[in-house]
């Protein structure tokens, strides 16, 4: 089979779509697929594109097998609405085109959210190659826009819901990351249940592997033998990492306890002055981080922060953190409802409050402190559940029999 997967963001970008895509795409090849990801230029999420790519129009790469066609972006950084927006709307045209002249015919189009823009170019290389348009759906767009408060409801919010449901009725099928997604889907747009898949988010077992505590990154941040709640990944709106900050203000005369926050976003530089406003000596910040250094993180510390905002769109998310920290047999204190709360408490793996309260939260840093001996033991019921229901491989092939099954079609 030959896939055409059409993604705005691809390594060596970090975060959970990019893993996503590479990750499917190579097990696909490995198992004798021909798979093209057409892709832009990395810039996410600091809106700075590399030296050597700079004026580029279109390039063609390959990586581990992987067909790799990279178009034209107006790169901007993962804050301010207009700005990204242009960057949507660049690469949704620049892909449409550069996908028209330089991919091969597929026997179908794979196109991935957010953003919607990125699925209307798949949608469209669909229509000129003549091929099924599969949308595989990763977040809720415009819904999640507005639960962050990023925008209100205007016009250009009315816009993307009508591109949604246009998208959501052409696609021969849709993929969804969750059980919350494909649910939201049917009751906000319609959709027929049958019409959507899903495939959920996993780890790559060769990546994830458990380590030890005091690694080089503990001896490097100097974390000692502090227990350290560790927070890795974007920090951007969605995650009221605000309220991390006011849980350690209220833990600031334990000593033991750190808070690090590794990654970027747009809402760094805000946590980074009020930590300083704050004088907070339990927080630590690190920027991102080559991939291969992650599993490092989170071998070396002692429970993964996830948190959520409270909003009830995001009962829905299934955070891919989750797994990363489980697969690393490291318990996850989460801060929502939902699906993910019900993952934890399935598997035994982790603690689970209320989103968005920093006095529940800093109990409950204080309670996993106090039950050091007990945190092994947790992770290692993570690392089982994960590896029996999340493992990418598994989830590699399950994805590929929904997609023979559409190209026979």
């Amino acid at each position: 089979m030959r896939i055409l997967y059409v993604s705005q963001y691809f390594p060596p970008e970090m975060g959970a779509p990019p893993a996503r895509v590479h990750e499917f795409a190579r097990e696909w090849v490995h198992l004798g697929h021909e798979v093209t990801v057409l892709t832009a230029f990395p810039h996410h999420p600091t809106g700075v594109k590399r030296r050597e790519d700079r004026g580029v129009l279109t390039r063609r790469e390959s990586l581990d097998g992987i067909d790799v066609i990279r178009a034209y972006v107006y790169a901007a950084a993962n804050r301010g609405t207009l700005r990204r927006m242009l960057s949507y709307a660049s690469f949704m045209l620049s892909a449409s085109l550069v996908g028209s002249l330089r991919a091969a015919r597929p026997d179908l189009v794979l196109a991935t959210s957010p953003q919607l823009l990125c699925a209307a170019a798949g949608y469209a290389l669909s229509l000129r190659f003549g091929v099924p348009f599969v949308f595989e759906l990763r977040d809720l767009w415009p819904e999640s826009i507005l639960a962050v408060e990023v925008m209100r409801e205007n016009a250009i919010v009315r816009g993307l819901k009508r591109l949604a449901a246009f998208l959501y009725a052409r696609a021969t099928r849709i993929v969804a990351v969750g059980e919350g997604y494909k649910q939201g889907v049917i009751s906000r747009y319609g959709v027929a249940g049958e019409k959507i898949e899903i495939v959920p988010n996993g780890f790559d077992p060769s990546t994830f592997v458990p380590g030890p505590r005091d690694n080089e990154i503990r001896r490097e941040l100097g974390w000692g033998d502090r227990f350290v709640l560790l927070y890795i990944g974007t920090h951007g709106m969605a995650h009221a990492l605000d309220k991390v900050l006011d849980a350690a203000a209220e833990l600031r005369r334990e000593a033991d306890l750190l808070f690090a926050f590794v990654g970027e976003g747009a809402e760094k530089a805000a946590l980074e002055a009020r930590a300083a406003r704050l004088e907070l000596p339990n927080v630590q910040f690190v920027g991102q981080q080559p991939k291969a250094r992650v599993p490092l993180f989170y071998a070396a510390c002692d429970v993964c922060l996830v948190t959520l905002r409270n909003t009830e769109l995001f009962l829905e998310v299934l955070p891919s953190k989750i797994f990363e920290s489980l697969a690393m047999e490291r318990p996850v204190l989460f801060t929502g409802g939902g699906e993910a709360r019900r993952l934890i408490e399935r598997s035994q793996s982790g603690v689970c409050i209320a989103p968005e309260d920093p006095a529940a939260l800093a109990r409950a840093a204080r309670e996993l402190a106090a039950r050091r001996p007990e945190l092994a033991a947790m992770g290692k019921r993570g690392r089982a559940f994960v590896e029996a229901h999340y493992d990418r491989r598994a989830l590699a092939r399950q994805y590929l029999e929904i997609l023979g099954r559409i190209a026979r079609a």
